[in-house]
């Protein structure tokens, strides 16, 4: 095997690839490494969807090894999803910060930018917890030889690693309970063992598959006929390569475009890249800023797709909708089911993104929900642990309005903190301790389908129906609606006044409505709302209060 001396650009985007590609095949392995026994892994899928991001925007894309990392970086961190895939961007993005001005690197270079990403890593991290993703990434750049060649340092990384993460048992005890070692972790290892593959000239010419979530929803061509009235106008992407023969590379500024789209156009993301700029906007006439840019390049790839297919297509609505009239306060939310989103609607929530367990919205996601309200101040309700960071990176991001991400991990959370939210408040500190107080009163229960054994103050058996409050298990059985009905007791609510029932898609109405029956006869003061939430993953949400 010939010795790698030193990387550069080139090596560096087929290793990137390569590691999607060894990543894409064992996603499901990784989403299985689950601690918790009901199908909410999804670390594969987040992690693989986030370097997939960072892959696409280096097609057609050529410079250097830093300018090559930075761009694969931007990707990561706009198609950023779930904790993991967060961790997994801010990763790379410590990497582009070590590599910045290298134009090829050797081992001392790559293994500082390696330092460098370990040190993103846990800035990424509000509590670092070792056991996890950011202890597989330090200790394997801690363990790798730094004094051979390239080869010899990817060789010792990966046996590091590979050590580190048989041990996050050791560090975690849900781990060791589980049986399992940390999810984040394997997936990690997966991309550089795939990194590790290219940069030794095994490079595979396969695909990047599809996530298991569809990525393109279908599209209803008779949603707008020949009657039909454009209402949403288009959303127009494309990628622009500068050209020496109409610009000044060196002086020229893409502000001129990202000022001329802010104009004419809504929901504008732009940046450049070396010489190629990408930009995403809506508008009502895509040709005409097509004409318009290309004074300045020309195209590498355009999309254009009609919005009112669009809204008509996807379960949020509000997505295909330009930005709202000036307001103090806005609520962007994230549910899943055609129930729950209308539900958040109906509570006055601007922006529903589609989304929740096993389909984590991006940062992107949350970046495009901001810009198309027209708001001072917004607040978000991620409503689910893994999708906090995603919301808390695009806060970060968006400077266009005072972003406040609001501690909700439950459907049920952000179902009473967006319908207690006070509008009428001038002061937003307020509004923010207002609502903290009411979701902290709020006490979310859900049924699923167990998809492997467990043992704890519950034994749960593959099959069964288990009814659970954050990570406690609380109720087992064959019978959905027997498990229902001991959750509800675990929950205490015959200490409760109000019980909200969300039951989901694949659960027939007259089941739930006989379960609200038999609950109302056992809680005679208590009140029980029933509503179709026809949300996947989970069978019932209950929220008292």
């Amino acid at each position: 095997m010939e010795k790698t001396i030193e990387l550069d650009s080139l090596t560096f985007a087929a290793m990137l690839r390569q590691g999607a590609v060894a990543l894409g095949k064992e996603k499901t392995t990784v989403n299985d490494l689950n601690v918790f026994p009901i199908p909410d892994g999804d670390t594969g899928d987040n992690m693989y969807m986030t370097l997939k991001a960072g892959c696409k925007a280096l097609e057609n894309h050529l410079g250097t090894l830093s300018e090559l990392a930075a761009a694969a970086s931007s990707g990561m961190l706009l198609g950023a999803r779930g904790n993991s895939g967060v961790i997994l961007s801010r990763i790379f993005a410590g990497l582009a910060k070590g590599l910045q001005g290298v134009i090829v690197a050797d081992t001392k270079a790559f293994a500082d930018a390696m330092a460098s990403a370990v040190a993103e890593a846990y800035k990424s991290v509000p509590v670092p917890v070792e056991g996890t993703i950011i202890t597989v990434i330090r200790e394997g750049a801690a363990g790798a030889d730094t004094s051979g060649d390239l080869n010899r340092y990817f060789e010792t990384l990966l046996e590091a690693m590979q050590i580190s993460l048989d041990h996050t048992p050791e560090l975690l005890q849900v781990l060791k309970d589980a049986g399992v070692v940390d999810s984040g972790g394997a997936g990690l290892l997966c991309i550089f063992r795939g990194m590790n593959d290219a940069l030794c000239g095994r490079i595979s010419n396969e695909e990047l598959v599809p996530a298991s979530a569809p990525e393109v929803p279908t599209v209803e061509l008779d949603k707008f006929n020949e009657n039909s009235t454009l209402e949403f106008g288009y959303c127009t992407e494309f990628l622009l390569r500068l050209m020496r023969s109409k610009v000044d590379l060196e002086t020229f500024d893409e502000q001129v475009i990202i000022d001329y789209l802010n104009q004419v156009g809504e929901s504008v993301v732009a940046f450049r890249e070396g010489s190629i700029v990408k930009v995403h906007v809506h508008t009502f006439t895509p040709g005409e800023i097509l004409n318009y840019v290309q004074q300045y390049g020309e195209f590498l790839t355009i999309k254009i797709e009609n919005m009112s297919l669009q809204h008509h297509q996807s379960v949020n609505q509000n997505n295909a909708s330009f930005k709202l009239p000036p307001q103090k306060y806005g609520v962007v939310t994230v549910a899943s089911g055609e129930g729950l989103i209308n539900a958040f609607k109906e509570l006055g929530a601007e922006e529903v993104i589609a989304g929740g367990q096993t389909m984590n919205p991006s940062t992107q996601d949350f970046l495009e929900a901001f810009k198309r309200i027209n708001a001072q101040h917004i607040l978000v309700f991620p409503n689910n642990k893994n999708i906090k960071m995603a919301a808390d990176q695009a806060a970060e991001l968006y400077d266009k309005a005072d972003i406040r991400v609001m501690p909700s991990t439950t459907i049920g959370e952000g179902y009473y903190g967006v319908g207690s939210l006070d509008r009428s408040l001038e002061n937003v500190e307020e509004v923010v301790e207002s609502v903290n107080e009411i979701m902290q009163s709020v006490c979310t229960g859900m049924v699923s389908t167990a998809i492997r054994d467990a043992e704890g103050e519950v034994s749960v058996h593959t099959g069964d129906f288990v009814g659970y409050c954050g990570k406690q298990l609380l109720s087992d059985s064959p019978s959905r609606t027997e498990a229902a009905k001991e959750l509800c007791c675990k929950l205490g609510a015959d200490q409760r006044d109000v019980m909200l029932v969300f039951y989901g898609k694949d659960v027939p109405a007259d089941e739930a409505q006989q379960l609200v029956a038999e609950l109302t006869a056992t809680y005679k003061n208590l009140e029980i709302m029933l509503n179709n939430g026809a949300q996947p993953v989970y069978d019932y949400i209950f929220v008292l209060c």
